[in-house]
């Protein structure tokens, strides 16, 4: 990664466009919701691949169809973003490592040969929060980008904030050694909590993420996949 040292506050001096692949409607706000709102104030462009509809969550506040309704939301979320352009794949949720990795591979390398980003933004190897839909979205990514020579950011967590929030909730979050990530401050979370909003259904009654945004403050931090 060209641009700050770890430990720094800027994002990456060669970020031009960015693409990021995510596996469910609301991991862009809820994970990645500060980074994109970042790029965005700083004229960016950002679009989101969504391999998902969401339509296995065991969260549904409201009524309404969630495959439906998560598609809804993640248009919300998107335009609160500031995100250019949204692709919502229907691969099945909560079993996307049944889909052949080179297929999900090629659905991302058809959004990078639209939108030629030069990097992709995507969670961690780990997942982040230990759902294995994250990790195999991650793997997609990674996979079109070696093809492509692309590089490839991973949003994480300090170590430390995981394990505060597996100790309070009985989570499986997984995070990383200080010198491991690199620290973007200032991140705008009044954007980042508008997109959240959005997407009603999973963020109504979610203690979890609000706890991890408390926990965090206004950093995020990123490691260099690829």
């Amino acid at each position: 990664m060209t641009g700050p040292r770890p430990g720094g506050a800027g994002l990456p001096d060669d970020l031009r466009r960015v693409l990021a692949v995510v596996a469910h409607p609301d991991d862009e706000s809820f994970g990645l919701g500060g980074l994109l709102a970042l790029l965005s104030a700083r004229d960016v462009p950002t679009s989101v691949l969504c391999l998902t509809h969401g339509e296995a969550s065991t969260l549904h506040a409201g009524p309404g169809d969630l495959r439906t309704l998560r598609a809804d939301e993640l248009a919300c979320a998107a335009r609160e973003l500031g995100v250019e352009r949204v692709e919502l794949a229907a691969y099945p949720d909560g079993d996307l490592a049944s889909v052949p990795l080179s297929r999900l591979a090629a659905r991302v390398g058809r959004l990078i040969t639209e939108r030629r980003p030069s990097h992709l933004l995507v969670f961690d190897t780990t997942g982040v929060t230990g759902h294995r839909d994250h990790r195999r979205a991650t793997e997609a990514a990674l996979a079109a980008a070696r093809e492509r020579g692309i590089q490839v950011l991973g949003w994480t967590l300090p170590r430390a904030v995981a394990e505060a929030m597996n100790r309070e909730f009985g989570a499986s979050f997984a995070g990383r050694e200080p010198g491991e990530c690199h620290e973007i401050r200032s991140v705008p979370r009044a954007r980042q909590r508008r997109a959240i909003a959005c997407h009603a259904s999973q963020s109504t009654d979610n203690p979890v993420l609000w706890r991890r945004l408390e926990l965090l403050g206004e950093s995020e931090y990123l490691r260099r996949l690829l």
